[in-house]
Order: structure tokens, then C-alpha cells, then sequence
């Protein structure tokens, strides 16, 4: 019908537009604080731009939702206030009449938010960290200055290198300490080079002698070595030590029985679910009396939103926290704003007039 391609011309446009801008507004300020944070030292300036992708990709499913609920509440609340909605409905059209065209232009959504939300953001999550804790490894090693006191891999060691070739990793005439408890261990050495080993980066000093002792007291060791291994502590964690639920595959989630596994499987399938939920509410909600002018509908809409998001959020925390099962916790809030939706629909298809008597007729009204 021409009200159906009309509405999903006019819906799949705005979103579009909707989408981009949020985007861009959000992407503009993870940037600002991705770049601060490089300043200060705090990750790369390289993997800057990687993380942005990965922190986009994280964030899309929210965008979708967001995305979808405005571009609904857009569309029907200008066709409210311009008067198309009240032509259509004077033609034998009901509002019932538009929740299947809405839900068709939302399920391609309900779809891709599910497949982002379970299988691409973990993914981007964990790359994220990955990507981030590789990038730090490569700068801290990038940090060997000859000629200075400096820390390596942990803060209780401290080394001086007299000649370093970042290239090969080769080092000649080295001092290194490390304080252990109360022990100190000095160690001085020829030569030595970077090696990696079961995952860990190795300092491999050749000729030379180590020292071994507590300060003021008489029970220092002397050892000459030809060869000696250290483990300098920046060895890729993100290979095996992960453990970030938002990182953790759907699938292992599934197979759990940790109580903050099942939360995040209980917000993960939330928010394809939600979707379809506010693409419903945003039916009754888009009403507008054009002889008033006023928007307030729009601030219901957003404060709806809220109370709906927390409401899931204080759920999750529940489950995570064992107070109830993943099966309890997932449907209350869905089904709540679902039955206010279809409440909210039939009181709108009724005359006008006072709010209660007007719902209780649109409650006594068959179908």
C-alpha cells in the first residue's frame, strides 16, 4: 500500500541521517579522550585510530536501537503535526494498522543488533584490549635508552645499557638490579639480546656475574655465568589471560553457570529484543496534537527510554549478582513497556476525553 512504502521510504532516510550523526557526535568524543589519554602517556599514539574501530564497532548495536527509536518517533510525530497521520486514520486506516509496517522496517535491526551484540562485540573487545596491550608491549621495549637508568618490565628493576641495537635487540656492557622483598640482585653482564620464549620476552645476558644479597648484612652471593635469562613481565597477557566477560564468545556464556556470565548473555540478548520493543512503543508515543504545538511527547519518549535501560541495567545486576536466574531477570522489563505499548496504542484509538474513563474503555474495547 502506498502508506507502507511512503513510511519506509521516510523511515529508512531519517534513520540514515540519525545514525551518521550519532556517530560522528560519539566517534568525535571517544577521539578527544583516546587523545588525551595518549598524551599522558597512558596507551600508544599508534593504536589510537585501531581502537576508535574497535570501540565503533562495540558501540553499534546501541546506535542501531537509538537509531531506530528516534527515526520512528521523527517520522510519525511529524506526521501528527502535519496533519498526514489524522488523513490516513480518516480513511479507514487504525493505529493498529501501522504496527506492522514499524516492526517490518525494525526486524532487519532486531537481526543485526543480535549478530553484533553476540558474535562482533566481543570480538572488537577483545581485539581492542589485544591490539592495546601489544602496541604498550612494543612501546615499552621501544624504551630501552642506552646511556640511562631506567625500569624494565617491572618497578622494582632498574638497568643501564651502555650500547642497544633496537634492530636486533643486541646489547653490550649491562647493569641491571631488582629488589626482591628485602633481597637486592645485581647483575652486570658483557653482552646480551631480546628473545621471545613460550610467549615471554627473555633479557639473555652473556658473561657476566651476579650478586646476590640483603643490604648492610654480610651474605652476599657471587655468581659468574656464561649465560642467564630474565623474564622481563611484558609477555602478550591478551593471548591467554583475557578474562573480561565483555570479551568472553556468546557460546562459552551459554555454557556457564558463573552468575556474571549469564548477565552479560542476559544484556547481550536484551538488546536485540529491545529494539523491537521501542519500535512498538514508539507508535503511541509519536502522538501529537497539532492544534497545540508542543512537543512533550518527545520527553516522555527519552524519559521512557531511561527507566527502560535501567531497568534492564538493575536486572543485569541482579543476575550477576545470583539474586535470580538469567531465565527470571531477561523478560520483566521487555514485557512491561510491551503490554504499556499496546495499552497506550488502544487508549489513543479511542475519543477523546478524560484520561482514566478513556483508558478503561480502550481496556473494556474488543479487539
Amino acid at each position: 500500500m502506498i502508506y507502507i512504502k511512503n513510511l519506509t521510504k521516510e523511515l529508512t532516510y531519517t534513520a540514515i541521517g540519525i545514525f551518521v550523526v550519532l556517530l560522528a557526535i560519539l566517534v568525535s568524543t571517544q577521539t578527544i579522550n583516546l587523545l588525551g589519554r595518549a598524551a599522558q602517556g597512558r596507551i600508544s599514539a599508534d593504536a589510537v585510530a585501531a581502537l576508535i574501530g574497535f570501540w565503533s564497532l562495540g558501540l553499534t548495536p546501541l546506535l542501531l536501537i537509538l537509531t531506530v527509536f528516534i527515526s520512528i518517533l521523527t517520522v510519525l510525530t511529524r506526521y501528527w503535526r502535519e496533519h498526514e497521520m489524522s488523513v490516513w486514520l480518516s480513511c479507514g486506516l487504525s493505529l493498529r494498522d501501522w504496527v506492522w509496517p514499524i516492526m517490518r522496517f525494525a526486524l532487519p535491526f532486531f537481526f543485526l543488533i543480535t549478530f553484533m551484540s553476540t558474535v562482533v562485540s566481543p570480538w572488537a573487545s577483545f581485539r581492542s584490549q589485544e591490539y592495546a596491550e601489544i602496541l604498550k608491549q612494543r612501546e615499552e621495549l621501544s624504551m630501552i635508552t642506552p646511556g640511562v637508568f631506567r625500569e624494565i618490565g617491572k618497578d622494582n628493576r632498574v638497568y643501564f645499557i651502555e650500547t642497544f641495537d633496537p634492530d636486533t635487540g643486541a646489547a653490550k656492557n649491562i647493569f641491571i638490579q631488582e629488589t626482591i622483598n628485602d633481597e637486592v640482585s645485581t647483575v652486570f653482564a658483557n653482552s646480551g639480546y631480546l628473545r621471545n620464549d613460550n610467549l615471554n620476552r627473555l633479557f639473555v645476558l652473556e658473561e657476566g656475574t651476579r650478586y646476590t644479597g640483603t643490604p648492610g648484612a654480610a651474605n652476599y652471593q657471587k655468581v659468574s655465568f656464561d649465560e642467564l635469562s630474565l623474564i622481563i613481565d611484558t609477555r602478550p597477557k591478551v593471548l591467554s589471560e583475557i578474562n573480561d566477560r565483555q570479551t568472553i564468545p556468546t557460546k562459552t556464556l551459554w555454557a556457564s553457570d558463573n552468575p556474571k556470565h549469564k548477565a552479560e548473555l542476559m544484556w547481550r540478548l536484551s538488546m536485540g529484543i529491545s529494539v523491537l520493543v521501542l519500535a512498538y512503543l514508539a507508535i503511541p508515543l509519536s502522538y501529537l496534537n497539532p492544534r497545540s504545538g508542543q512537543t512533550y511527547n518527545l520527553l516522555f519518549a527519552l524519559g521512557l527510554y531511561l527507566v527502560y535501560q535501567n531497568g534492564v541495567t538493575f536486572l543485569r545486576n541482579m543476575i550477576g549478582d545470583g539474586d535470580i536466574p538469567m531465565a527470571v531477570g531477561l523478560p520483566p522489563m521487555h514485557l512491561l513497556l510491551f503490554i504499556l505499548g499496546w495499552v497506550l496504542i488502544r487508549y489513543r484509538m479511542q475519543p477523546a476525553g478524560r484520561f482514566m474513563p478513556t483508558l478503561l474503555a480502550s481496556l473494556k474495547t474488543k479487539s
